[in-house]
């Protein structure tokens, strides 16, 4: 099941972080997942078993943290985000753009009948498709694997192929996916996005342009070299003053932009976790209006 290519490779690390966080006490723990172990390759299931070890656990997310300032929070913060507002959101229909390995589709599957759409690249899809045979069995019925090209294929065809009426009210996750693709891409999706009904929401997150354009590293310079310089496989960005304007030219509100100081507040403080936080990346909510 590994793969060589860069994109699959960064459906990876998040899971293997939010497997990792499940052996923290269920009062520190920041984020709920019982299935990302299980969907994650051999090798990275031997680790998440090794770190239910608290002294290597402990370093590990040490190590993580000395890699890059939120290297750890970042990634469990934003994930209990938008599960969060998933769960309070009334809506007919989820579309995951992007999806990679996570697991919000088959959790949701074991208590509710709504349709899931996880919209990925091919080779990530049929990355998917295995990883979720393997640990369940089956795909769950509810979820719909949905290969595209986010830079060449019509979204909406696609969409509607797999079944979604785009007259129903639809939470829309994107997430960890804005920065590596140009803004032609971001915008083709956004236009996609115009087509929602009233009363959908978005959650999707960004980077902030200034790290696009190195002029604020925000405690990330060891980021920076690994996808600016080295590969420049991050190439989008936004300012937090440009998210409003930006969404509103396709018919959505901003409901909340949060970052750092708010996960702190929210997640990490309540749950006693001495963690870095960051506003390199930031997360959305919005409303269609």
């Amino acid at each position: 099941m590994p793969t060589s290519n860069p994109a699959a490779q960064t459906a990876f690390g998040p899971m293997a972080i939010a497997a990792i966080e499940q052996h923290e006490p269920p009062g520190s723990r920041i984020v709920d997942d019982d299935l990302a172990a299980r969907i994650l390759p051999n090798g990275l299931r031997w680790l998440v078993r090794a770190t239910a070890w608290t002294p290597l656990r402990h370093w590990l997310i040490r190590l993580g943290e000395r890699s890059g300032q939120g290297a750890w929070s970042i990634f469990v913060c934003r994930k209990r985000y938008i599960d969060d507002q998933l769960a309070a959101a009334t809506v007919d229909a989820v579309v995951d753009l992007g999806a990679g390995l996570d697991t919000r589709g088959c959790r949701l599957a074991r208590t509710s009948r709504t349709p899931v759409f996880e919209v990925d690249q091919v080779v990530n899809v049929a990355l998917k498709q295995q990883a979720i045979t393997r640990a369940l069995g089956a795909v769950p019925a509810s979820v719909r694997l949905v290969p595209v090209n986010f830079q060449r294929d019509d979204l909406a065809e696609a969409l509607q192929h797999a079944g979604h009426d785009s007259s129903h009210r639809t939470f829309f996750i994107w997430e960890g996916v804005t920065q590596y693709i140009p803004e032609t891409a971001v915008r083709a999706t956004l236009a996609y996005l115009r087509t929602a009904a009233p009363g959908s929401r978005l959650a999707f997150t960004y980077v902030q342009r200034d790290f696009i354009d190195g002029s604020n590293l925000y405690g990330n310079s060891i980021l920076y070299k690994r996808f600016r310089v080295r590969s420049q496989v991050w190439m989008f960005g936004l300012s937090p003053s440009g998210v409003a304007p930006l969404l509103a030219e396709y018919g959505w509100h901003v409901l909340e932009d949060v970052s750092g100081p708010e996960f702190q507040a929210r997640y990490l403080t309540p749950a006693g976790r001495r963690l870095s936080t960051t506003e390199l990346e930031r997360t959305v909510l919005a409303e269609k209006t």
